[in-house]
């Protein structure tokens, strides 16, 4: 069995939570997932079974997208509503207008301190667990690109919003920021991913309707330009043997299918030829 899977996480469940029904509704053990998503949080969880597990390096997963609602005049311990409060404020005087201004401040490239209470390693250590003990430790920021941060509505002390961002992006960090530019501070108070690059939540099955029929082909998936080869140089780079090809001028990788029409490999350019770098097994191929 080997596909990508698009699963539609509830509320309340870990990514490994949604990798282990996955695991037990399609009996197939090699199962990965790309993109982990806070148990709070739901939407797109994309997944990987059996053999495609090693082509999710190939997957495109940008930009990331996000629908979600924050809650003005409250900062607590984890940026979002599964904290505790450490800070209440007045938030009736902000408007819908000073929040899309502040909102505005924080898109584009901007340096991001990963929060406390998040699976960061410093020393080796977890940071939630650290946390969790009561430590603050100095953690190195990083460069992330929020492409968009769109202030939707604001209602009753509460803002819904719209992020598109890259991979790495902490969106309750995004929040509590704002809530300080605004003055009045804030907490993620519920989220969605939407979309992982081209992939949409709209295509996602929920946990319960996992099947077999639901698996997207790797070269579908991979959006990569796809070569047809005939049946000996397939059979050549099925061993992992470069080989010549005139094709896709500017490309660095292409998908490759064998003489039938059915992938097998990404192969990487490599001056003149083209190197299969990572190829299903033979006994796949054959099975």
């Amino acid at each position: 069995m080997i596909g990508f899977l698009l699963v539609d996480k509830p509320s309340g469940w870990t990514s490994h939570d949604a990798v282990a029904k996955v695991r037990r509704v399609l009996g197939e053990k090699r199962v990965g997932h790309a993109g982990t998503l806070d148990p709070m949080c739901t939407g797109l969880l994309l997944m990987a079974v059996g053999h495609a597990t090693r082509f999710m390096r190939y997957l495109r997963l940008e930009p990331k997208e996000y629908v979600g609602e924050m809650t003005l005049g409250v900062e607590t311990t984890t940026h979002d509503s599964e904290g505790e409060p450490v800070e209440t404020r007045d938030a009736s005087s902000v408007t819908i207008e000073s929040l899309r201004s502040h909102a505005a401040r924080l898109a584009g490239r901007i340096s991001q301190t990963p929060p406390m209470f998040s699976a960061v390693k410093v020393g080796g250590q977890r940071l939630y667990k650290l946390a969790r003990k009561g430590e603050e430790v100095e953690r190195p920021a990083r460069e992330v690109d929020v492409f968009a941060f769109d202030i939707l509505g604001l209602h009753d002390g509460r803002a819904s919003f719209r992020v598109s961002c890259s991979g790495g992006t902490y969106v309750r960090s995004l929040v509590h920021d704002l809530g300080r530019l605004a003055g009045c501070g804030a907490h993620l108070s519920s989220l969605r991913r939407i979309s992982l690059g081209g992939f949409h939540v709209g295509e996602a099955c929920a946990p319960d309707e996992v099947s077999a029929d639901r698996l997207l082909p790797l070269d579908g998936a991979l959006d990569l330009p796809a070569v047809r080869l005939a049946q000996g140089q397939a059979t050549s780079a099925k061993h992992g043997q470069k080989f010549s090809l005139n094709v896709h001028e500017g490309a660095e990788r292409i998908a490759l299918l064998d003489e039938q029409g059915r992938f097998f490999a990404v192969a990487r350019r490599e001056r003149n030829e083209w190197l299969p770098e990572c190829v299903l097994p033979i006994e796949v191929l054959s099975g």
